[in-house]
């Protein structure tokens, strides 16, 4: 535990931001309709903006204006659809500082990661795309490749940007044209890559943003003339579009929920291992659908963990997240943050133990849960097999290898893994048995452009990154 504060080193740099926003359909933006969604800071709970909620017609003509553009944008060649992306690439890393003020501002995350993380990610998937868009014939030599057509995406509120790129990138390489659907907490960021796409001079209707919640994706998912459709987000939902789309010819690619185990090794390195824990459930506030929120460890060194963990949340600054000093930012919603309390309270009341930091208050307004975390959790328990999608992490143990896979495995879910473990062997013979589309080995979280991400199982199907992450969105003859 730390006995010293930091000075606070908030961010200051002023960015604006209008009192309410449009949608983007066919290259112009429409003035704000009188069906609005309020903007919410989550760490002061005051109104930032209001966006746009768009209905079927708002929706319909994103969609014909994305199908009226894809005759020419589909035949563009391909290194000429690349200058777009490199350009669109270039112009998030000149705004990045921007964008990630905005990215905190509107989803609570700290500066920090909208700065290292988010951002640069998102130029970096641009980048990578731009380079598959002239080179798509040869990664099917002697066959036909083309485009899908119009490809519907909803994002969710936990990387707004990034998930934005991991969509956008690839399908617009591909010569596919996009109707684009931010969450409706976090649409802050993607509507400034609708004004980047102005800013390069992308043709009208290759890209459209339409604002709102459920029922504009909903409108989007079913409108006849969209040909894929691409979501991030929980598995209700994931679940109710791929009924609503079975049978219509559609194309479709969810990536869901997850409830991603660590496994740690008594032969493992300690505290590098605890770190890895701890940046993959507290530092991003458990917002991430790969977020290791269950903790298995090998019973010989449950207490020195278990010590270990709680000593380090104790240093982890909460707070205000456009300080740079800040480790845990605010909630994304008080939505969120009340299933995040009510899991809290489940824990309890099943008979685990709850440790979370020994001192320190948060702010008295907006929404903050403290890292925290849960001993004494059995398999059964609520807070072990439903995703909390908050900084909450639930320790188990295992005695033997294959015990430690059975455990893991035990979910509906299969997004990723991480195993640490100073044998390479047991480290490789581990991976290969975990059902998880990712598996870290003494290390969690990285993700890279050219490495395919997603899941098995209710963590949906379909990859993004990489040349897997552009599949979907071509059509592959011959």
């Amino acid at each position: 535990m730390t006995d010293f504060d930091l000075v606070p080193a908030p961010e200051t740099t002023a960015v604006e931001i209008a009192d309410a926003y449009g949608h983007l359909i066919g290259g112009a933006w429409t003035s704000p309709s009188g069906n609005r969604m309020s903007s919410i800071n989550p760490a002061n709970e005051e109104v930032l903006t209001e966006f746009s909620v768009a209905g079927a017609d708002e929706v319909s003509a994103a969609v014909g204006a994305a199908r009226e553009a894809f005759k020419s944008w589909s035949v563009l060649p391909g290194r000429e659809r690349g200058k777009f992306l490199f350009a669109i690439a270039r112009r998030i890393q000149e705004r990045a500082r921007e964008l990630a003020i905005l990215e905190t501002m509107d989803g609570g995350k700290p500066i920090k990661e909208s700065r290292d993380v988010d951002i640069p990610e998102a130029a970096k998937h641009f980048f990578y795309y731009a380079g598959w868009a002239d080179k798509l014939r040869f990664a099917f030599p002697g066959r036909e490749v083309g485009a899908v057509g119009v490809a519907g995406q909803i994002i969710p509120w936990n990387f707004p940007l990034l998930m934005a790129a991991w969509k956008v990138a690839p399908a617009l390489a591909a010569g596919n044209t996009v109707v684009l659907k931010p969450a409706e907490t976090t649409s802050l960021t993607a509507l400034r890559l609708g004004e980047i796409a102005q800013e390069v001079g992308l043709p009208p209707g290759v890209l459209n943003i339409v604002t709102g919640a459920g029922e504009t994706g909903a409108a989007l998912v079913d409108h006849p003339d969209v040909d894929k459709i691409a979501f991030t987000g929980s598995t209700v939902v994931g679940k109710a579009i791929a009924k609503s789309v079975a049978g219509t010819g559609k194309r479709l690619t969810l990536e869901l929920g997850g409830k991603s185990p660590h496994i740690i090794f008594a032969d493992a390195a300690i505290d590098e291992a605890v770190e890895g824990i701890v940046q993959g459930i507290f530092f991003n506030q458990g917002h991430v659908c790969c977020a290791g929120s269950r903790l298995f460890v090998e019973e010989s060194i449950l207490e020195v963990i278990t010590e270990k963990l709680h000593r380090r949340i104790q240093t982890i600054r909460v707070g205000d997240p456009l300080d740079k000093n800040t480790d845990l930012g605010a909630i994304n919603s008080k939505e969120q943050w009340e299933i995040i309390q009510g899991f809290l309270k489940t824990g309890a009341e099943e008979g685990a133990t709850l440790h979370s930091p020994s001192k320190g208050e948060v702010p008295k307004r907006g929404y903050w849960v403290p890292p925290c975390f849960f001993t004494g959790v059995e398999p059964a328990h609520t807070i072990a097999r439903e995703e909390i999608f908050g900084p909450v992490l639930s320790v188990m143990t295992f005695r033997t290898p294959s015990e430690a896979i059975e455990r893991a495995n035990n979910t509906p879910y299969g997004l990723a893994a991480g195993v640490w473990t100073d044998k390479g062997a047991k480290a490789l013979e581990m991976a290969h048995q975990l059902k998880a589309g990712v598996v870290w080995l003494n290390s969690y979280n990285r993700l890279d452009a050219a490495s395919p991400f997603g899941g098995y199982k209710e963590s949906g199907f379909g990859r993004e990154g990489g040349r897997q992450g552009i599949l979907p969105y071509l059509k592959v003859d011959g």
